[in-house]
C-alpha cells in the first residue's frame, strides 16, 4: 500500500513541478510518507509540500492544495486526500482496499512479511564473539538475541546470511586464564597454590580443575601453563555452546583470531598499511595515522614491546571478511567498543575497502532486577550474573523477547519478577497467549462445522466496523515493520509491533456482544474468522523473526 500511494505522490509532485515551471529545481526533495498516529490524520500522511514550497518559492498550503489537484488515481486506492495544518497532505484508503490486504495475508500465510529487498547480498553477521575465558554473561546474552535476532530479519528480506563467531584464544589473557586453572588444579590437589594477579575468580574454574583431577589425577602436578590453557578454553568453550545451544542459537561459522597470526594476515595488513603510508614509527611502537582521517589522535597499532594492541587483528580481521566475498558486515558490539571501532573502518578504508560497508550495532549494559530491587545472581562465575544462572530461572521465550525489549542503544532492565508473571502485564505473555486465543477461536469454529473459504472467496466486505478495519490497518503494516527493522538492525521494532497488535485483537474480542466471530449470520461469522486467522499469522510470523514460541494452548 505505502509503494501504490508513493507514486501515486511522486506522480502528483512532479506534474506540480512542471507546472510552476522551477528549472532551479534540480532534484526533487526526498518525500516522506509517514503513517499518522491518529486515525483522523488518515493512513499515511506527507510533508511533501513543507519541503517543495522554499524551492518552489510558494506557501506551503498552497503546494499542497496543487498535489491535491495533480493527483490521479485511476486504480481507486483512495478514498480522499485531505491537507491539514500548514501543509501536510493525509491520504485515506479506500475500504475495499484494506480487504485485499487481508486476502493477501491469508493468501501468503508463512510467507507474509518477507521479502527479497535484500536482494541476496552476502552479509555476514558477527556477533557474540566472547572470549573463551568464562561463561556467557547476561550482557553476552543480549549481544546473542540482538545478533541472531537480526541476522533472521535479514533474511526474511532477502540478504544471504552467514552467522560468525569471533573469538580470540591467544594472548596475555589467555595465559592469566591457564595459570588460574593451574592453582585451582594445584588447590584440589590439595596443594597450596595462589591465583596470579588478576586471576580469574569464578567458581567455574574450581569445577574444571574437579573434572581435570577426575580425569589426569596428579599428573599435570609439574604442567606447564599451555596445557592448561587447553584444558580451560575446552572446558569453557563447550560451556558457551551449550548455553547457545539453550538460546536457540546457531553459528556458520567459529574463526580464531590466532589464525589471523598464522595466516600472516596480521602482519601483511600491517605491512600494507605502512606502503600506504599509513602508519609511522614513534617511542618504539607503531602508530595509526587516524588524524589523518580527521580522528582526534592517532593510536598505537604496535606496542613499544612488539606486541600487537587489539585493533591491529581487528583490523585484518575484517579486511578478511571482505575478501571472503562478503557485500555487508554487521558487528554486534558492547558499548565499550564505540571508540575503537571507527579506526577499524578507517584502516579498512586505507586499505582499499569501502567502509561504508562496514557496520556496528552498539547495545548498553542489562541490569538484572527483581521488581525494585538489583540482584547478583552469580553462584558460580565470580563477579557477573551468568546467561545460564538466568535461564535456570526463566524461560528462554521470556528471555529472547525482554532482550529486545527496548532499543539496543538503551539501558535494559530485565525484570526477574515481571518475567514469571502470567499476566498481561509481561508481553510475551500477553503476546504469546493472544495467538492461543486465536488459534482456540479457530479450533471451536472447526468444531461447530464452520468452513473457511479459500482466501479470494472471504467476504471480507463484511468487515465494516471501524476497529476491525484498524485491525487489517495493523496486520497489513507487518512487511513495513520487518523491513524497517532489518534497515535500522533493530529487532525492537518487531517485539513493539507485536505487543500493539495482541493488546489491539485482546481490546477487540473482550466485546463479545459487539464482535463474536462465531456469529449467526454465516457471511460475517466467515469474514470475522478470516480476520481472526490473518492475526494469528502475523502474531506466528513475528514471533518467528524473534525465535520465540507461537503456542496453540496455554
Amino acid at each position: 500500500m505505502r509503494e501504490e500511494v508513493q507514486g501515486i505522490l511522486l506522480r502528483a509532485v512532479e506534474r506540480v513541478v512542471r507546472e510552476v515551471d522551477a528549472g532551479q529545481l534540480d532534484q526533487l526533495p526526498t518525500l516522506q510518507l509517514g503513517s499518522p498516529k491518529l486515525p483522523e490524520h488518515g493512513d499515511f500522511a506527507s510533508n511533501a509540500a513543507l519541503g517543495l514550497a522554499g524551492p518552489l518559492r510558494i506557501p506551503p498550503r498552497e503546494v499542497a492544495e496543487r498535489i491535491v489537484r495533480a493527483i490521479e488515481d485511476p486504480e481507486g486506492l483512495l478514498d480522499r486526500v485531505e491537507i491539514a495544518g500548514p501543509g501536510f497532505v493525509n491520504f485515506f484508503l479506500a475500504q475495499t482496499r484494506w480487504h485485499e490486504v487481508l486476502t493477501r495475508v491469508l493468501r501468503d500465510a508463512e510467507q507474509y512479511g518477507r521479502s527479497n529487498a535484500g536482494g541476496g547480498e552476502p552479509t555476514l553477521v558477527e556477533f557474540v564473539s566472547a572470549n573463551p575465558t568464562g561463561p556467557l554473561t547476561i550482557g553476552h546474552g543480549r549481544n546473542a538475541i540482538l545478533g541472531d535476532c537480526i541476522a533472521r530479519l535479514l533474511e526474511a528480506t532477502g540478504s544471504k546470511v552467514t552467522r560468525e563467531y569471533y573469538f580470540n584464544n591467544a594472548g596475555r589473557q589467555m595465559r592469566i586464564l591457564a595459570e588460574s586453572l593451574r592453582a585451582r588444579y594445584l588447590q584440589t590437589l590439595g596443594e597450596s597454590a595462589d591465583l596470579p594477579e588478576e586471576g580469574y575468580q569464578g567458581s567455574y574454574l574450581v569445577e574444571t580443575a574437579r573434572d581435570l583431577v577426575g580425569e589426569q589425577s596428579d599428573s599435570l602436578r609439574d604442567a606447564e601453563w599451555p596445557v592448561f590453557q587447553q584444558a580451560a578454553e575446552k572446558a569453557i568453550f563447550a560451556n558457551i555452546r551449550s548455553t547457545l545451544d539453550r538460546l536457540g542459537i546457531r553459528f556458520d561459522v567459529f574463526f580464531n583470531e590466532n589464525s589471523l597470526y598464522e595466516g600472516g594476515l596480521v602482519e601483511q595488513a600491517l605491512e600494507d598499511l605502512r606502503s600506504a603510508e599509513r602508519v609511522y614509527e614513534q617511542d618504539g611502537a607503531v602508530w595509526l595515522r587516524s588524524t589523518d582521517a580527521g580522528f582526534e589522535r592517532d593510536r598505537v597499532l604496535v606496542k613499544s614491546s612488539g606486541e600487537p594492541t587489539y585493533l591491529l587483528p581487528d583490523i585484518a580481521y575484517h579486511r578478511e571478511k571482505l575478501r571472503r566475498g562478503f557485500q555487508r558486515l554487521v558487528d554486534v558490539l558492547g558499548a565499550d567498543h564505540l571508540e575503537q571501532f571507527p579506526y577499524v573502518r578507517a584502516a579498512t578504508a586505507h586499505l582499499g575497502f569501502d567502509a561504508d560497508r562496514i557496520e556496528a550495532v552498539y547495545y548498553q549494559w542489562v541490569n538484572l532486577r527483581r521488581g525494585s530491587e538489583v540482584v547478583k545472581m552469580s553462584t558460580r562465575s565470580g563477579s557477573f550474573v551468568t546467561v545460564d544462572e538466568v535461564l535456570d530461572e526463566v524461560d528462554v521465550d521470556v528471555f529472547r523477547y525482554f532482550m529486545v525489549d527496548r532499543r539496543a542503544d538503551t539501558h535494559l532492565d530485565f525484570d526477574l519478577a515481571l518475567a514469571h508473571e502470567r499476566s498481561e502485564r509481561n508481553p510475551v505473555y500477553k503476546i504469546q497467549y493472544a495467538h492461543a486465543r486465536l488459534c482456540s477461536i479457530e479450533r471451536l469454529a472447526t468444531e461447530r462445522g464452520a468452513t473457511f473459504p479459500p482466501p479470494e472467496e472471504v467476504p471480507a466486505q463484511r468487515l465494516s466496523l471501524p476497529e476491525e478495519i484498524e485491525l487489517i490497518k495493523s496486520v497489513g503494516r507487518f512487511p513495513e515493520v520487518v523491513l524497517r527493522a532489518a534497515r535500522t538492525r533493530e529487532p525492537y521494532d518487531v517485539a513493539r509491533y507485536l505487543l500493539d497488535l495482541a493488546t489491539e485483537f485482546h481490546t477487540y474480542i473482550s466485546d463479545g456482544r459487539r464482535h463474536r466471530v462465531l456469529a449467526d449470520d454465516p457471511e460475517l461469522q466467515a469474514a470475522r474468522l478470516a480476520l481472526v486467522r490473518g492475526i494469528r499469522i502475523v502474531l506466528a510470523n513475528g514471533l518467528g523473526l524473534l525465535r520465540i514460541q507461537a503456542p496453540e494452548r496455554m
